[in-house]
């Protein structure tokens, strides 16, 4: 039937939301409904004509992943005041939600890069100030030239469905001398699928402390000097516990001792709320 378009897109189209990833998860909710009638599929056709509205506010970021970049701004400020200025790649940027906080910050060139198409929303799709290298995947990044511009001021990283372990080498190409790298640490990517439970969440402590430790020591085995490891505030996929790490690429920095190093990795891999 002509006129009809997909329910996600139409709530990105009509304003309601900003990416058809926030209209999936405003769906799952039940935040949605068309013609008074609560509706949880994406794929449902509307019509032009069709009363479509959500419960919820409008979200001014474009991703939820934007407000895992701000909790690490407040942790670290140092890195937050590294921000404006700077020239930053966004390593697994989807929507763009980080890509939008660094431009916020004052960040005068941000790479988008993801290995997917089609994803990086507006308005930060159109901003002059970004570049949309989609169809690129991170360990395809095997040098300085991969990617123009290189090396960057700025690296962050939300990653899923690969272990940091295999992608900090290749990030480690796009930074600059001094230059700050924060990550998004997933246990669910880093213990092995073997070792994942049916549930897909890893509530074992010992095995989100061996996930931080293992990409700790490919970090510094990498020359970047761990400065802080922070809770990220938002649960990651099916619930699971995620961590905010601070790097800074530096031949003889120094960044948090062993003890305090030690201590910090007990107390957020410890915690049970979320």
């Amino acid at each position: 039937m002509s006129g009809q378009t997909r329910l996600d897109a139409a709530l990105v189209e009509r304003g309601l939301v900003r990416s058809r990833a926030q209209a999936k998860e405003a769906l799952a909710r039940g935040s949605v409904a068309v013609n008074g009638q609560i509706e949880r599929k994406a794929s449902t056709k509307v019509a032009d004509a069709d009363v479509v509205t959500t419960s919820e506010e409008r979200d001014p970021y474009v991703g939820r992943a934007a407000r895992k970049l701000l909790a690490a701004l407040e942790a670290f400020p140092d890195f937050a005041g590294a921000v404006s200025g700077a020239r930053a790649v966004d390593v697994g940027a989807s929507t763009g939600g980080f890509t939008q906080v660094l431009l916020e910050r004052g960040a005068t060139h941000v790479v988008a890069l993801d290995v997917g198409h089609g994803q990086l929303a507006e308005p930060v799709k159109s901003d002059p100030r970004v570049t949309d290298l989609e169809g690129l995947n991170i360990r395809d990044v095997v040098s300085r030239d991969t990617v123009d511009g290189s090396p960057f001021d700025l690296v962050v990283s939300d990653l899923s469905f690969i272990s940091l372990t295999l992608a900090l080498p290749h990030m480690n190409f796009l930074l600059a001398e001094a230059g700050h790298l924060v990550v998004l640490v997933k246990p669910q990517f880093e213990v092995g699928r073997e070792r994942l439970g049916r549930t897909g969440v890893v509530t074992s402590r010992d095995q989100r402390r061996e996930s931080l430790e293992r990409v700790l020591a490919t970090a510094t085995g990498l020359s970047l000097v761990v400065h802080g490891i922070a809770w990220s505030p938002m649960v990651g996929t099916h619930g699971n516990h995620e961590y905010l790490v601070w790097l800074r690429r530096e031949n003889q920095g120094i960044g948090l001792d062993d003890e305090t190093l030690r201590a910090t990795i007990d107390q957020l891999t410890g915690r049970d709320d979320t």
